[in-house]
């Protein structure tokens, strides 16, 4: 019989994936890494999130023992409506984890044109083509530069968004 907790953890990617499976699974080892190395940063990316495995237990299982004093993480979209139909757990744990958590939106962004990504300060995922699904990851220091530089410029003309509570009157 085999045990998940006797095998060893599956490394981050390096170079290029084609595919939606693919995607998710670079997706989901990489907040299992971002929990298990103890990354301080964390930037996600996407115009819509809606192909992103955030809904999964284990994602969220992996979001949440990351999630300690001195992290961040800041959360990037066009827009937030399809993620918070699409992943009600995602939704609860940045609820949960507010203090830690910026969300910013680019209403006005080309969907096209807006990184899908991760970003650490150690590794990166980039999609460059979203509808197939293809793009690249890797620790090159080079590829982290570039893409932290174009993400900085997407949060420049973004405005804070996808609140953590609802004001109610």
């Amino acid at each position: 019989m085999d045990d998940a907790s006797d095998t060893a953890p599956a490394p981050l990617p390096e170079g290029a994936f084609s595919g939606r499976e693919a995607f998710q699974d670079a997706v989901r080892r990489a907040l299992a890494a971002a929990a298990r190395e103890g990354w301080r940063e964390l930037i996600l990316s996407d115009a819509s999130f809606e192909d992103w495995p955030l809904g999964e237990r284990a994602t969220i299982a992996s979001l949440q023992a990351w999630s300690a004093s001195g992290r961040r993480c800041i959360l990037l979209a066009r827009r937030w409506d399809a993620a918070i139909r699409r992943h009600a757990r995602f939704v609860e744990w940045r609820r949960t984890w507010s203090h830690i958590v910026e969300a910013r939106a680019c209403p006005a962004a080309d969907p096209l044109e807006l990184p899908s990504a991760i970003w650490t300060p150690t590794w990166v995922l980039q999609r460059h083509d979203v509808e197939r699904s293809r793009g690249v990851a890797g620790s090159e220091p080079q590829r982290r530069l570039l893409l932290r530089e174009s993400l900085n410029e997407w949060l420049g003309r973004s405005t804070p968004s996808f609140p953590a509570h609802t004001l109610g009157l």
